[in-house]
């Protein structure tokens, strides 16, 4: 396997491997608690927190817990951080731990943190571990906080409660709607696998037998 610098680990999560706009994964609080700013943003960190710490833990007990059972052991490490987070949001944020609801416990089953468990953190040491969940959880933020400005803003006018766009522009109703992320992660996942299949066809051509280019790749590769 390829050793990473600790730079590209930090940064793939952010751009490279996004998980909700890349990947396309974690797509259920994605779509249901983007409605504002600050649910996006609370989400996206409660996220981030339980997966940088789960990737530590399971780093570390990495040569320890047995190949056979090692799922059950992650998904109990991440449900005990995120009872930790359930009870801090409950504690010192009871606004937002409303808010969110059901979808903070349901963190236990995010794909994205027991994703990263199994392709990552079950195989690097506990300091790549560490950045690749800063990473991933940054990414999963920041889409979130983006979803959700471009909800609130133009399903209400504010942003972050601050009055922007009321009295300038009407409010558009189907932005408040709950199927309305359902069809903006539909336009977006369209608009990605355009974006895959046009970047597919550019290495397909570059490699095509006809192209200058490869003939002369070939060549130098016959040479040496």
């Amino acid at each position: 396997m390829e050793k990473k610098s600790k730079l590209s680990i930090l940064t793939n999560g952010i751009i490279k491997e996004n998980p909700a706009l890349v990947l396309v994964l974690g797509t259920c609080p994605t779509l249901a608690t983007t409605s504002s700013v600050t649910n996006g943003v609370g989400m996206g960190i409660s996220a981030a927190v339980v997966l940088i710490c789960s990737n530590i833990v399971i780093s570390a007990l990495r040569k320890i817990i047995p190949d056979k059972v090692r799922i059950p052991c992650y998904i109990v490490v991440i449900a005990g951080f995120v009872t930790v987070v359930q009870l801090l949001l409950q504690a010192y944020v009871p606004t937002l731990y409303s808010s969110l609801g059901l979808f903070i416990p349901l963190i236990v089953v995010n794909c994205i943190i027991l994703g990263r468990a199994e392709m990552f953190a079950n195989k690097n040491t506990v300091i790549d571990s560490a950045l690749d969940g800063i990473g991933m959880g940054i990414g999963f933020t920041f889409a979130l906080a983006c979803m959700g400005a471009v909800r609130e803003l133009l399903g209400s006018g504010t942003l972050l409660g601050i009055n922007i766009l009321a009295g300038h522009i009407e409010p558009m109703g189907i932005f408040n709607l709950d199927s309305f992320p359902l069809l903006l992660s539909w336009l977006w996942l369209l608009i990605l696998l355009r974006i895959r299949a046009r970047s597919r066809r550019t290495l397909d051509v570059a490699d095509a037998p006809w192209n200058p280019l490869a003939v002369e790749r070939e060549k130098n590769l016959r040479s040496s």
